[in-house]
This record gives structure tokens, C-alpha cells and sequence, in this order.
């Protein structure tokens, strides 16, 4: 890799930092192609990417974002899971590192603040945005289908009344 061809890297790493809501940084010692194209499909399901990274151009990269803080993580065969939809990247990760012990996830960031393994692994278990999207729709229509209920239900008793006369 010439000079010129690790700056285009380092300035498109940083632009992706940029518009990135969430970093998860992972060490993948000892995972094959297969297992990497695997993860990287499962990451893309849930909104968000997953790149190999060069540790000091990744740290090169980081300078100037609200990422700064993550370049003490990037020590050793380092990759980084990154996305607009915090709860999407972190979830996948820690779900495919549960099923394979050769993805370690080693902490990341959300905007400014720092998160350790652990963090990761809270925020990996909260629902994804579409799915609290759904949930508040669900909370919001529940009421219109009752309202619609209790105004239709007299109607229906009146219904029911004049049959049973008529049928009398």
C-alpha cells in the first residue's frame, strides 16, 4: 500500500467515523474468510458494516471525531463494526461472538463516551430502533381499535335486540 493509497484509506475511515452512531471494536484472531463473509452478512441484516481495519491508520483516522477516545483499543488483528442504529452493530456482534469464541468484542463508543465489553453487551440486548418503532405504533393504535369497539357496540346490541324481536 502506497502513501497516497493510505491516505485515501485514512480519510475515507474518518468520514465513516463521521457518520457513524456507534463503533464496536473486535479482535477476530483465528476466524476464516468464510466465518468473516458470515459476519459481515449478519452485521449488514441489522443496519449496519463491518471492516478489517490497519490499527495506525484506523487511530489516524480517529483523530478528530467523536471517536477519539476508542484509539486505545486498537492493539492486535482489530475490526470495527460501525452504523447509524446503535442497538443493530452491537447486536451482532455479540450474538455472532457468543456462537463463535474467536470474535472477542473489546469495547467501543457511542458518540463521545466510551464503553467497555460489558457496555457492548447491555446495549446488544435493548430492542433495535424498528423494533421500539413498532412498539410505540403498537401502543399508539391499541387505543383507536378500542375507541372503535365501544362506539360500534351499541349499534350491535340494537341489532341484536331488533332480531330477536323480528325473529319473535
Amino acid at each position: 500500500m502506497n502513501r497516497t493509497e493510505k491516505e485515501q484509506l485514512v480519510a475515507e475511515l474518518n468520514e465513516v467515523f463521521n457518520n457513524s452512531g456507534v463503533l464496536v471494536v473486535t479482535h477476530y484472531k483465528g476466524l476464516t474468510v468464510e466465518e468473516v463473509s458470515d459476519l459481515r452478512d449478519k452485521i449488514r441484516e441489522n443496519g449496519a458494516s463491518f471492516r478489517v481495519t490497519k490499527n495506525r491508520l484506523t487511530r489516524l483516522a480517529l483523530a478528530g471525531t467523536k471517536f477519539e477516545n476508542c484509539a486505545d483499543l486498537f492493539t492486535g488483528p482489530t475490526a470495527i463494526a460501525y452504523g447509524e442504529d446503535p442497538v443493530g452493530a452491537t447486536k451482532a456482534c455479540v450474538n455472532f461472538a457468543k456462537d463463535n469464541e474467536k470474535l472477542q468484542v473489546i469495547g467501543g463508543s457511542i458518540g463521545a463516551d466510551l464503553l467497555d465489553d460489558k457496555a457492548i453487551k447491555t446495549l446488544a440486548s435493548l430492542p433495535s430502533l424498528d423494533e421500539l418503532r413498532a412498539k410505540i405504533i403498537s401502543v399508539i393504535q391499541t387505543p383507536a381499535t378500542k375507541i372503535a369497539g365501544v362506539t360500534g357496540a351499541p349499534a350491535s346490541q340494537l341489532a341484536r335486540v331488533f332480531n330477536a324481536f323480528a325473529t319473535k
